[in-house]
């Protein structure tokens, strides 16, 4: 007899099942239940004998004794829906000719899969089908990929009896008005399959079946067209489809691709797996790969669709040099530009000092690359001058989880979320920022989860369909802490609190000190109702709905980071988390979203100044001999400069050379016209990017990048995944880049000699503990690791701090509410908070060059009707905001979004200049800017800032200077 398992409960020791199971039979899961039961079911399917988890769907069970079942209307990801008939099956002892898809699996029970009954009924369903289709399978884009052309003949459907007169919907007008797919509903068979995916997958509702009988069909919105209705572009009524009714225009063009490779998206820090789907070396599409531990197949607009920046003509393929910022680029050589890069800093070393240049790193580049970096700036420049975008987003996320957990990273998987009972979202958007975490998040509220945000703004998440049960705490821009210390007390001071776990746990000493400075009065909702501007009674019960959760996790973003107190906010929600019980196991947990693709990868890698590769302080003698044996030359003990230190010293005239590799900190970093003044000031800028970005505008020497498509390496995402990134084509500009950071080292007298990224692992891995264990063969072998992967944990750790935390002992910290300094007057009367928006993506460099710049092609300032009727604003009017740091313009879009006194932007295009107006405020003990709290005031006008006025002419000329640089010579020309 045939037995099969549950693949989530196969032991240990049997791993080649699982990984049988979940690459290639678990992906014939149709119609299975979300959960099934740990009973076992015997029967028979067509004279197979099989045991199956109780549960389990026929057709499934049949799938897994190798018996397929024709179907349409069954998908591995949905839910059963039994409308095709296609996969009807004779069941012994039960009338009719029940669908495999729906029917659940019984003892004893037996099965007939084909016999000519089943065959003739299985014929005239697909004539059926067929009679209202067109027969156009030559011309037809999804031929060779269609699923009714590939069940006609599973059927063997030869010829159809029924003539197109009369009514049919051959006829039906085509919808083109989405930029990467068509709907085409003449080719419709109404399974209802991507009605579904939008709804269970996605969780977004934005189709539907409209419509009875014959006149029924798929419909976006109210019968809108694509564009024009709620759908986000997410790709799931694609890829659920089919036939060719969605399709991606790109295959339309290109054809069917005819090989793939399994990638890392780039974008936000989920981590989804694709198939990058090739013709030769062009990207026809990217398909979200159901092997992916991160997003099960599912994907969002940006990494389904928005890849095309990789070919755009904007690309930097030729290095460049120059002298001053203010003459034309010149074309060179990879050799000449590395040489005149080298020997720039060499000669300013020569006549500052060691300590007058240094290197940042990337979040959106491998760990192989911002390793190479940070060792390129430690070994070759001599100094812990290295620094990272990650620091100016999360990094109070290090030091407050390393405070008081031990570990600098999230607690939790994305799929822990399907075990919590209450979910807590402060300061994050995710379905903005983390759209296909943020499915999966609904996916649990719609089950009965309850949800609390605190967040000055009334985001998406609010608005889930079915949400059971949703509280808003509207907290202040700046409260944070004043917020949590106000939950912590409603749990200590209603016995709410885990003392079990607190006891076996937590560091008693610690604990006894927090809980008498939670308990202290001037921490009840109560109390700071007027700090925060949250209503005590919502403070009091949705302390209560957390904490009586048999499973309560905490999920935020840079709404908590990007503060003053940022790391007092960070050690606030892991001393609740403590206070709870709710470490330690799936379902709970302290979750930090990452903004970037690899954010905690460039933070796990050493690029701080502070830090080696692992969090290992660069004072650490023992740490530090290891390296310096490794890499043959003598670290300094003392940690480096910071991008704020740096900018400072720049201007100061100390700090004169600047490597940055694909980070675009003239747009990205506050108080732009400061960075802009820093930049002018140095002697030698370095840039290595995919495109002129605003940074690069400052360069002295312009080292073209490659995109994620054009290398292998790896990335880490937000629950610590270290995911493969594979090549799917050649580098535009000839080299990968880790092979530019190797070449400049080579040039500046340090020898570096990798042959592929995965020597750079291996010497990650030597030097790193949390490391040991990963290496590509593993990788590709499980597909991805979650660190620590070493000795005690040789296949990863999916949860954190299930026995003990790495310091032993939680250490519960003091967190004093202290106001922000950035606060309103009669000057500056509104808070300016920021963030993102789905379609694009951070600086927008690389969304902006793609179709998604359809759905938001600038950015706009969000303020309350009544803000906006005192101010005399409507929609679509000019607005200058004003700060204590600068002035820009941007139009209003009036929405009830907002709370009255705070007004909202986002930064993805440079000629806003969203920075120009935060100010150089940050985070105590980290520097992290404080975005999102700005004093501003807002006025109607008619032209745009001085700065951006600026900002147009120097554009304009340094794009004159770009181009210049690469007109042929007339020489060229005649050739």
């Amino acid at each position: 007899m045939l037995e099969y398992f549950d693949p989530n409960q196969v032991a240990p020791d049997q791993s080649f099942l699982k990984d049988r199971f979940s690459k290639d039979w678990f992906s014939k899961d149709y119609g299975t239940p979300a959960s099934l039961s740990e009973k076992h079911i015997a029967l028979e399917i067509d004279g197979v004998e099989i045991r199956v988890p109780e549960g389990t769907s026929v057709l499934r069970a049949a799938a897994l004794a190798d018996i397929n079942i024709p179907k349409l209307c069954a998908s591995d990801n949905l839910e059963a829906f039994g409308s095709c008939r296609l996969c009807a099956v004779q069941v012994e002892g039960k009338r009719g000719y029940p669908a495999a898809c729906t029917t659940p699996v019984e003892d004893g029970m037996r099965v007939t899969t084909q016999n000519d009954r089943l065959a003739r009924l299985r014929r005239n369903v697909m004539e059926l089908y067929i009679s209202d289709h067109p027969l156009d399978c030559l011309t037809c884009p999804a031929n060779g990929d269609c699923e009714l052309q590939d069940m006609a003949g599973a059927v063997g459907l030869r010829e159809v009896r029924y003539g197109f007169e009369g009514d049919n919907h051959l006829d039906a007008e085509k919808d083109h008005s989405n930029p990467y797919f068509s709907f085409d509903p003449s080719k419709c068979i109404v399974c209802s399959r991507c009605v579904r995916a939008c709804e269970e997958v996605q969780g977004t509702f934005a189709l539907t079946i409209d419509g009875r009988g014959f006149e029924s069909k798929v419909s976006a919105g109210q019968s809108e067209a694509f564009m024009d209705s709620e759908c986000v572009s997410c790709g799931a009524c694609v890829q659920a489809c089919p036939t060719s009714t969605l399709m991606e225009k790109s295959v339309i063009e290109a054809g069917q691709p005819d090989h793939s490779v399994i990638t890392t998206c780039a974008y936000c820090g989920v981590g989804c797996s694709f198939k990058a789907e090739m013709k030769g070396d062009q990207v026809v599409r990217m398909v979200p790969w159901k092997g992916g531990d991160a997003n099960h197949g599912h994907s969002c607009v940006k990494g389904r669709f928005a890849f095309g920046y990789a070919t755009h003509k904007d690309r930097l393929t030729t290095p460049m040099i120059r002298d001053s910022i203010d003459q034309p680029w010149r074309e060179v050589g990879w050799e000449e530009a590395i040489t005149f890069a080298a020997e720039r800093l060499k000669a300013i070393q020569a006549s500052y000092g060691r300590e007058s240049i240094g290197g940042i790193t990337s979040s959106r580049c491998t760990n192989e690359e911002t390793y190479l970096v940070q060792k390129l700036v430690r070994a070759a420049f001599g100094n812990n001058n290295t620094d990272t975008c990650a620091r100016v987003c999360h990094s109070p996320t290090g030091y407050g989880l390393k405070t008081t957990l031990g570990e600098s990273a999230g607690t939790q998987t994305f799929d822990s979320v399907m075990k919590a009972d209450a979910i807590i979202v402060i300061g994050a958007n995710p379905t903005d920022a983390h759209p296909v975490f943020a499915s999966l998040m609904r996916r649990r509220l719609r089950q009965g989860a309850s949800l609390i945000v605190a967040d000055p703004r009334h985001i998406d998440l609010l608005d889930t369909p079915h949400l059971a049960d949703a509280q808003h705490l509207p907290l202040r821009p700046g409260t944070n802490v004043a917020l949590v210390n106000a939950l912590a007390h409603v749990v200590i001071t209603e016995g709410l609190e885990d003392h079990d776990f607190i006891a076996r746990r937590c560091d008693d000493q610690a604990y006894r000190d927090w809980r008498e400075f939670i308990g202290e009065p001037r921490h009840s909702p109560e109390a700071v109702e007027a700090t925060t501007g949250v209503p005590a009674d919502a403070v009091r019960r949705a302390a209560r709905t957390y904490a009586n959760a048999p499973n309560g996790a905490i999920y935020y973003g840079l709404g908590v980071t990007e503060h003053s107190q940022g790391s007092t906010m960070v050690m606030g929600i892991a001393n609740l988390a403590m206070a709870t019980g709710n470490i330690g196991r799936e379902g709970v947990g302290v979750n930090p979203l990452r903004g970037q693709n690899n954010v905690q990868g460039s933070c796990d890698m050493g690029s701080f100044p502070h830090e080696l590769p692992g969090y290992q302080h660069v004072a650490d003698d023992t740490v530090r001999q290891r390296f310096e044996q490794s890499w043959g030359v003598p670290i300094d003990n003392e940690p480096g400069l910071r991008i704020p230190n740096m900018f400072d010293a720049a201007i100061e005239g100390t700090f004169k050379a600047l490597y940055v590799q694909g980070e675009d900190i003239a747009q990205s970093d506050p108080n732009t016209q400061h960075v802009e003044a820093a930049l002018t000031s140095l002697e030698c800028l370095i840039v290595q990017d995919i495109f002129l970005n605003e940074t690069a505008k400052y360069a002295h020497v312009l080292l073209p990048g490659s995109s994620f498509l054009e290398k292998n390496g790896t990335f880490t995402n937000a629950e610590r995944r270290i995911n493969r990134v594979r090549k799917v084509m050649p580098p535009r500009a000839g080299k990968e880049d880790w092979e530019v950071t190797v070449d400049l080292a080579n040039a500046l007298g340090y020898p570096m000699h990798y042959r592929h990224p995965s020597e750079i692992m291996d010497e990650i891995a030597q030097l790193t503990p949390t490391f040991t264990g990963v290496s590509y063969a593993r990788l590709d072998e499980l597909g991805s690791l979650q660190w620590p992967c070493n000795a005690e944990h040789p296949d990863g750790t999916p949860t954190m701090h299930e026995i003990d935390f790495p310091i032993g002992r939680g250490h519960f910290a003091i967190t004093e509410y202290v106001a922000t300094e950035e606060r309103t007057n009669r000057r500056f009367p509104l808070l300016l908070t920021t963030g993102r928006i789905l379609s694009q993506y951070n600086v927008g460099a690389q969304t902006r060059r793609t179709h998604n710049q359809l759905w938001h092609d600038e950015d706009v300032l969000e303020i309350h009707p009544s803000d906006a009727e005192l101010r005399g604003i409507k929609d679509g009017d000019w607005l200058g905001i004003t700060s204590r740091s600068g002035h820009i313009v941007l139009r209003a879009l009036v929405s009830e979004r907002m709370q009255p006194g705070v007004v909202y932007t986002t930064f993805h295009h440079p000629s806003s200049g969203a920075n120009v107006i935060t100010t150089d405020s940050s985070d105590w003990a980290t520097n992290c800017p404080e975005y999102k709290v700005t004093a501003v005031e807002v006025e109607m006008v008619s032209q745009p800032s001085a700065w951006q006025q600026r900002f147009d002419d120097f554009d304009r000329q340094q794009r004159q200077f770009l181009d210049a640089a690469r007109e042929p010579v007339a020489s060229d020309r005649a050739l």
